[in-house]
């Protein structure tokens, strides 16, 4: 993301990127986070929304490591939600249940930030140049509101802790098995960072964006 713009020297794109990035980090953060809490009480556990966790406020989530990359490298997560088990009915499918809420949120603001794009790639008709800047800054946050918006889901679908897709995870795993890997959630949160920063992850990450950017095309095929 931004490390890899500014990796051959400062550019316009990156600069672009840079004020389109801030107010969408934030928004996505905060959205994704809040549809954890939402989910929870939706399912009967109100510690989120008693800690006023189920908010748009973005000192309520922010993460300081977790923004910063999500701001370098287009991958990240904020403070976690904290959702008590114990109210729900199925204690295993609501965490993995809530626990996806805030992926599926974040594709759900993407998908609506491509559908923008596409509109004003194929339908704004230009009249005069201050239109025109102001079409090509909004197109340019909508599609880093894309980008964003989904890194963030496919990330946090990786099923390693303290990553949402573990949560995920502990629906399917027997619980030996999975509390066995969690006895280790310090060591990969470790090894999940050095593969940000070495951009192990680029290549596979980018593959599974590609597929839902795919699944995108196709249900607006029409609109084009």
């Amino acid at each position: 993301m931004l490390y890899s713009l500014f990796r051959n020297g400062f550019s316009r794109e990156a600069l672009i990127w840079v004020l389109c990035s801030v107010p969408i980090i934030i928004m996505a953060l905060c959205v994704h986070e809040s549809a954890h809490g939402i989910a929870a009480k939706a399912m009967g556990d109100p510690t989120a929304y008693n800690l006023g966790r189920i908010s748009l406020n973005p000192r309520k989530h922010l993460d300081p490591i977790g923004s910063l990359l999500m701001f370098v490298f287009g991958f990240g997560w904020a403070k976690p939600v904290p959702i008590n088990t114990r109210y729900f009915r199925n204690p295993k499918w609501g965490m993995a249940i809530s626990a996806l809420a805030g992926p599926l949120s974040n594709v759900i603001c993407s998908y609506i930030f491509y559908v923008l794009c596409v509109l004003i790639e194929t339908h704004l008709v230009i009249r005069s140049e201050g239109m025109l800047i102001v079409a090509t800054t909004v197109h340019a946050l909508c599609y880093v509101g894309y980008l964003l918006n989904l890194s963030l889901a496919v990330f946090n679908l990786l099923p390693v802790p303290p990553l949402d897709g573990s949560r995920i995870l502990f629906a399917v795993l027997p619980a030996k098995a999975y509390f066995g890997v969690m006895k280790y959630e310090r060591y990969i949160y470790i090894g999940v960072l050095v593969l940000i920063m070495t951009g192990m992850l680029d290549i596979p990450l980018a593959l599974v964006r590609q597929g839902i950017t795919k699944l995108f095309e196709l249900s607006i095929a029409w609109m084009v």
